[in-house]
């Protein structure tokens, strides 16, 4: 397992140095129980609370490595990304946290709640259209007019290093876990926590928690090779983006399954965190219960024995209109 890790964007080494950069600036954030949870899904679940850690999502923990990492020419000149949500929010506060400017990309339609968060940490906010070519396109000028840092959502191996400090801290938290699950999207998150997890416990199962409506992940891993949706359709607003090549490979070789959900079993997992955990939690973050108790789950004998399961709550940064609109449609 250690030789094969080795090849990845990231490493155990890599993530434990990005834990020792950011441990002064990130939450270590805490790990829930719910009794009544456990009795629902008959499983002992920890649900990892990444939904209070600084900008409200686990995005912090990669932002702030990479700005860290830079040197102090590079820092001097700014960060730029192009993001609809949390990793905007994330470079922002970690960039005002180093006295350095922020350029945020960010395309119409971006949940109001996230771009707040940009504004609130003193990012610069740049429109672009909807589309994944517009956002790029936009954000390569901005490179060219300021001469700052790209710093990608998920593909770069100081955010998949940092998002690995999850599993880290996790892992140290509550020692007999034998599963966790994590949302995926591009696949930083999920690669950081499965380098991570793997190398401290190689017996380890990694399950990737998908929207139905952007199950890219899902149909890249039946066809061994990334496919990328022309369009996806999820209230999940953080889990739309498709694999990197820096994370495929990740995906590929050490998650062993992905679980795909409906929307309304997404909005269910959110209305219990709220109820039982109370905990307020956005749809990307509630995915991994959903997961856990939805039948393609609980019917598969292959996970009986996923007996201890960390689930990630990524983040709780919720717009409560489209949050109330959709319980209204749920009814």
């Amino acid at each position: 397992m250690e030789a094969n890790i080795e090849k990845y964007a990231a490493d155990i080494s890599s993530i434990k140095e990005a834990h020792e950069r950011i441990k002064p600036y990130i939450h270590r954030t805490p790990v829930l129980t719910s009794e009544s949870l456990n009795s629902i899904s008959g499983k002992s679940l920890f649900f990892k609370c990444e939904c209070f850690q600084k900008g409200g999502a686990f995005k912090f923990r990669g932002a702030c490595n990479a700005v860290l990492s830079l040197d102090a020419e590079q820092a001097a000149k700014g960060v730029v990304t192009h993001s609809s949500g949390n990793h905007a929010a994330a470079l922002s506060l970690a960039a005002k946290i180093q006295g350095i400017p922020a350029y945020i990309v960010v395309p119409k339609g971006a949940p109001k709640c996230k771009v707040d968060n940009v504004i609130r940490y003193g990012g610069n906010v740049i429109w672009s259209e909807s589309t994944m070519s517009s956002r790029e396109e936009v954000a390569s000028k901005v490179l060219q007019e300021t001469d700052s840092v790209l710093i990608h959502p998920y593909n770069d191996g100081r955010i998949i290093s940092g998002q690995g400090t999850i599993a880290l801290e996790l892992l140290e938290q509550i020692q007999e876990i034998d599963t966790i699950v994590v949302p995926i999207s591009g696949g930083g998150l999920i690669s950081g926590v499965a380098l991570a997890a793997k190398s401290i416990k190689p017996s380890i199962r990694i399950i990737a928690a998908e929207p139905k409506g952007a199950d890219d992940a899902a149909q890249s891993k039946v066809a061994g090779r990334i496919i990328t949706l022309s369009k996806t359709n999820t209230i999940a607003d953080g889990l739309r983006a498709s694999l990197g090549d820096l994370t495929w490979p990740v995906v590929r070789d050490l998650v062993d399954d992905v679980v795909t959900l409906e929307d309304c079993e997404i909005i269910e997992a959110m209305r219990m965190c709220y109820e039982i955990l109370k905990v307020s939690v956005e749809p990307s973050g509630a995915i991994g219960l959903a997961a856990v108790l939805s039948n393609s789950f609980r019917n598969n004998p292959c996970w009986n024995d996923c007996k201890n399961i960390g689930i990630v709550l990524s983040g709780g940064n919720v717009d409560l209109g489209s949050l109330w609109d959709s319980f209204k449609s749920s009814k």
